[in-house]
């Protein structure tokens, strides 16, 4: 069953009405981070730079549900650590990557190493002069297999996000975003297991959790991907790749 304009809107008032970001909560998944840095056999000093940082740059920043803006990093962050994805220059990059985006500051001017600069660089969108928007996104989201960390932050920030639309975005933009996730994200997270199999298992997880909350909503939203009907056009599409893949390798993996 779809969802009408007055379904959103009737959801969008049930979460308007209930305190969805409770301060203790926000102050929880500090204290959990904090807590996460100070492994004294294993110490996080870039996560405890950003952790402190994106507190004061996202201060009295709010998102589009009327929730604290840090609410987002926050969880992005315990997400990926509840995950097993525990590299400190990663979870720093995760607090760090909407800063250049939604506030003033140069990624040089981050009190974080290289790396994690590089990271959040990767993260933030810009437009070229002349560039359609839709090739932006395209180079965009396709730059990301420039920078593992980056990779990992764009797949939990979309889990995020996608998690979180319903009763916030009008529909069609949540179609786009779901359209965005199928055509965009996950042909450069398949790609990824090729450029970093190290992270075969970190990106087989993300990719199968993306494609069940995606799927799902594409159900709800009447959308012709993934578990929808699926067009012979497609269908074709996807079994010329499969047949080209395993006649060039037939020790690969499916991710």
């Amino acid at each position: 069953m779809n969802f009408s304009e007055n379904d959103i809107v009737e959801m969008q008032t049930i979460r308007n009405h209930y305190d969805w970001s409770k301060p203790n909560d926000t102050e929880k998944m500090f204290t959990f981070i904090r807590g996460f840095c100070s492994d004294k056999y294993n110490p996080k000093p870039e996560t405890m730079r950003a952790l402190g940082y994106a507190r004061r740059k996202h201060l009295n920043q709010t998102r589009k549900n009327g929730d604290a803006y840090i609410i987002h990093p926050l969880s992005m962050a315990c997400f990926a650590i509840g995950l097993g994805l525990t590299d400190d220059e990663l979870i720093a990059v995760i607090l760090l990557h909407d800063i250049c985006e939604d506030t003033d500051t140069n990624v040089k001017d981050l009190p974080v190493n290289e790396t994690v600069r590089h990271g959040v660089k990767y993260m933030t969108i810009k437009e070229l002069p002349g560039e359609e928007k839709t090739e932006t996104k395209r180079r965009y989201f396709w730059s990301l297999l420039e920078d593992k960390n980056a990779l990992l932050c764009k797949a939990i920030d979309r889990y995020s996000n996608l998690s979180t639309m319903v009763g916030v975005f009008d529909i069609e933009r949540i179609k786009r975003n779901i359209r965005e996730t199928d055509e965009l994200l996950m042909p450069v997270l398949k790609e990824a297991k090729e450029v970093y199999p190290e992270l075969s298992n970190e990106l087989y997880v993300l990719r199968n959790i993306l494609r069940n909350l995606y799927g799902n909503l594409a159900i709800v939203f009447g959308l012709n991907i993934y578990r929808g009907k699926i067009s012979n056009e497609k269908l074709d599409e996807l079994v010329d790749n499969y047949t080209q893949k395993i006649s060039t390798s037939t020790n690969e993996t499916p991710v």
